[in-house]
């Protein structure tokens, strides 16, 4: 991202941002602006989507949803390690497009035990590094309880033993990852999340079936376990499933699933299998979005109440909501979140329900009216 990519509006006062690499490391978008400007041009992002792509009035949007902390709420950083060959080395960020690294001494947007950590992240790094590297693709992650951990030089450097695990608290929770599997970066914005997942469905604990899909490390199904009658998980990266049953066995859920599959591979065979009237699922699909199959299977499941669709990217996201729409399907709520402070991006939670459609007496009784 070069300078002049950086939104410069006449109308909104600007504060100079607190990092010297900002607008050359392609990451942070916003620390020119402050946080409630930042926030009102991501809604804005997402209420010309919703209207312009999806045809839907505004009393579909809820506010967006800030983050807890603007600043140092990044649990994970993914670095680059660049050897010359006069044999210096640089940690950092590498511009997209450009073989150079912006060397990096702090970070304002991750966690302070990362940031803090960075000198020596360097250091231990260039001890690691064999002759033969040139370049690195350095992993650094933090949790709850301070610890930082780093992986990225040589194989199986990101696998971590279970009594190594990383964790977060959720709603008193603990969650566990590692440095190779996926998890949310800004874990203080997750019990918002919790919140609006409750205050939207009726979970019921002795009827309702929760499908938990692409599910990592099994964050929602694990935190959502004790609030239905079954979860079922679907996950087709193998370090994440180690993990998501890991979290199953830690908190001793019977009524936990955990499918090592490809979605789109396992859904039809399942939606035929679980006979319920109370599914819900949530998708929280790669940024690409849903696959075709994953789409179709999940538009034409007739046993689901409802979906929530989880999405960081809003264009992948208007792209299925249409498909859903186009086939028997309303979004009734649609909210943005702000997982990612000072950047570009923003997540998006949206809410669907089946069109119900009138029963046959009553087409019948008001085509006798017409």
């Amino acid at each position: 991202m070069n300078q002049t990519d950086v939104p410069v509006l006449e109308e909104i006062t600007q504060t100079r941002p607190v990092c010297e690499i900002f607008g050359r490391c392609g990451g942070c978008l916003y620390q020119h602006l402050p946080y409630e400007e930042e926030l009102r041009l991501k809604e804005t992002r997402i209420r010309k989507g919703i209207a312009d792509e999806l045809g839907l009035s505004e009393e579909h949007l809820e506010p967006v949803v800030p983050s807890p902390k603007p600043y140092g709420y990044r649990y994970r950083l993914d670095l680059s390690l660049l050897k010359d060959r006069e044999g210096n080395v640089s940690v950092g960020f590498m511009p997209e497009g450009r073989f150079r690294v912006l060397p990096l001494k702090e970070c304002p947007i991750a966690d302070e035990a990362i940031s803090s950590f960075l000198p020596t992240l360097k250091k231990q790094a260039q001890e690691k590094l064999p002759e033969h590297y040139r370049i690195a693709s350095l992993v650094v992650k933090t949790g709850d309880d301070g610890r930082v951990l780093w992986g990225g030089i040589g194989r199986k450097s990101l696998r971590l033993k279970q009594e190594d695990y990383l964790w977060t608290e959720v709603q008193g929770k603990r969650i566990f990852y590692s440095l190779e599997t996926f998890f949310q970066p800004n874990a203080s914005i997750l019990p918002s999340v919790l919140e609006c997942l409750e205050r939207w469905i009726p979970f019921d604990h002795k009827k309702t079936v929760f499908w938990d899909l692409y599910s990592g490390v099994g964050l929602f199904g694990t935190l959502l376990a004790n609030r239905v009658r079954r979860v079922i998980m679907i996950e087709e990266n193998k370090a994440s499933v180690e993990l998501a049953r890991y979290n199953r066995s830690y908190h001793k859920q019977r009524n936990v699933q955990i499918i090592s599959q490809r979605v789109e591979e396992a859904l039809p065979e399942l939606f035929r299998k679980v006979k319920s009237r109370h599914q819900v699922a949530l998708v929280d699909p790669p940024r690409k979005g849903l696959s075709k199959k994953a789409l179709e299977s999940l538009v034409q499941a007739k046993s689901l109440q409802a979906l929530l669709y989880l999405s960081c990217q809003p264009d992948s996201l208007f792209r299925d909501l249409k498909c859903f729409m186009k086939n028997g399907w309303e979004v009734k709520r649609v909210v943005p979140l702000d997982f990612f402070p000072k950047t570009k991006h923003i997540e998006t939670l949206a809410l669907l329900t089946p069109v119900k459609k009138p029963s046959l007496f009553i087409r019948w009784k008001n085509r006798l009216l017409q």
